[in-house]
Formats: C-alpha cells, structure tokens, sequence
C-alpha cells in the first residue's frame, strides 16, 4: 500500500488493500483485508464496518502497521501468521509458523466423532497428532465431562497445543502416535486423527500451504503418503475398545485407499466415507469390533 494511504478514510484504505490482496492471487482479498485490519485496530469485524459507516480513519502510526501486514499477506504468508489466530468451530486457537493451520474441512471430522461420544456417558477420546490442538479442544470443549488425551510430536506445534490446550483440561503428551498412550489401550471410546497424508510427489498448489505448514504435518511418508495414516490406524486400533470409533481425515483422492486400509485392518466394521461441507470425500471412519 503507498503512502498516500495514510489518513485515508477506513473503506478506501480498506479498498486499496482488497485490490493488493486480490491482484496477488489471495482467495478473499476482501475478507483477509478487514481481519487484518481489525487485528491492528483490536476490534472486531463487526465493528470495523461500523466505523468504516461512520467515516473514520487510521491512525498514521495505524496505517503503517496495516501497509506492513497487506504487505506480507500479498506475498501469500497466512492470515492466520499475521493475526496469531486461527477460528476452528468454537474455539479461538494461537497458531504460528511450525504449527499447521487448522482447515474447515477438519470440522467436519469432529462433528462424527462429537454425534458419537455425546451418546456415551463420560467418553474417552483421543485425538493423535494433535497440532494446535484443534480436534481434541473441540472435543473438549463440546462434550460435558469427557476425558480427552492427545499427542503431538513436533518440537514447534507441541507449544502452541500446550497454550490451547491447557484452559480446556486435556491430557496433553509430547511423543509418536505409534506408541502413545499405551497405558489407554483397549479402554478408548473414541480415536480421531488428521495425520499427515500428502504422497511425497504431491505438492500442494496454495503458497499458504506448500511455503508455511511444516512438512512433517503436510507429507504421510512414502510415494503414496500413506505411512502415518496406516499408524493412526493401527494404533486406533489398539487404543479403542469393541465398538469405539475411529475417524480420520485425508484427501479426497484418498477415500478408496483408506477405505481399503480399513478394511485391510481386520478390525473395523461399518466403514464409512464421509464428506465435509463442499461435498468432498475428506474422511473415513470404522467400528471396532
């Protein structure tokens, strides 16, 4: 943004910077361009219209710190960097650079396991490769007396699940989903996992997620990405008792490898694919039996 900017009313400031973000190819140039601007104003969106309604300007200091964040945001850095903060269903989560940004696909995923535990009384729940902690504080969160664990193995994210995690009560261990919580096996209602899952071949297309998610939380091992999924389930597995549910995310183009890994497993009946909001396979659960 130039410096002709500076005392400019809100909705012009605002307007240049939605032409910046879109001419650099941002999904919602002008969507990313309030939230930054409520994030160096402290206010909410909402009220951000109500003062661009009303006329009013930037501060000069302000105005500099806003040309800063369009700036970095331009080049295709995430929002969610720029502002600390990521929105996933309830919960306002600190995330950062070394820690995967949670998705609203993801969303999807806890809502099966949320429909199942909230029958149960007192549920188990375990979340593996916890990340910001997105999955197991919305567990948390939503389910009134659950007892939810997670893990999470990157020296990066593991702070960023300890700070979101630590209000919500969950049991919080840094380690290999591989071997985690060993001492659970057998007795868990519930297991839910977002694994790293991309083949090594498979670079993502957005800047946001090829240049910034760490490649531990983006690349599943191997050509086809399918290691650490094949992990999550078979520690699954071993942690549910008969008739507990495991559902795990992946990429739309994975639903029959995982539905064939599942049934490969040897324990899983009732084998489901499910979509997220835009109708995309994204996930796959089973029972134990």
């Amino acid at each position: 943004m130039s410096d002709k900017c500076f005392g400019q009313p809100l909705a012009e400031v605002l307007a240049e910077a939605t032409a910046t973000l879109a001419a650099a190819g941002v999904p919602s140039p002008a969507v990313d361009a309030e939230l930054l601007a409520a994030h160096v104003l402290n206010t909410s969106r909402g009220r951000l219209k109500s003062l661009q309604m009303m006329g009013e300007s930037f501060s000069v200091a302000d105005d500099v710190a806003y040309a800063k964040l369009v700036a970095r945001r331009a080049t295709r850095e995430p929002l969610q960097h720029l502002t600390g903060v990521a929105y996933f269903r309830y919960l306002e989560l600190e995330v950062g650079p070394g820690v995967f940004v949670p998705r609203p696909e993801t969303e999807t995923v806890v809502q099966i396991a949320v429909d199942f535990a909230k029958e149960l009384e007192g549920p188990r729940l375990v979340d593996l490769g916890t990340g910001s902690g997105a999955i197991a504080g919305s567990l948390a969160h939503e389910l009134s007396g659950a007892e939810v664990h997670a893990v999470e193995l990157s020296d990066l994210a593991f702070p960023y699940a300890q700070r979101n995690l630590a209000p919500l009560g969950v049991h919080l261990i840094q380690g290999d989903m591989r071997d985690a919580f060993a001492e659970l096996d057998g007795t868990c209602d519930v297991v839910v996992s977002n694994p790293p899952y991309i083949p090594a071949n498979a670079v993502p297309r957005e800047p946001e997620a090829r240049d910034h998610d760490p490649r531990m939380a983006l690349y599943g091992g191997g050509e086809d990405g399918m290691v650490m999924p094949r992990a999550a389930e078979r520690s699954a597995a071993r942690l549910l008792r008969p008739g507990g549910l495991f559902v795990m995310e992946h990429a739309e183009v994975q639903a029959p490898q995982m539905a064939a890994l599942f049934e490969e497993g040897g324990v899983w009946s009732n084998i489901q694919t499910h979509r997220d909001l835009t109708g995309r396979d994204r996930s796959t659960s089973g029972i134990r039996r």
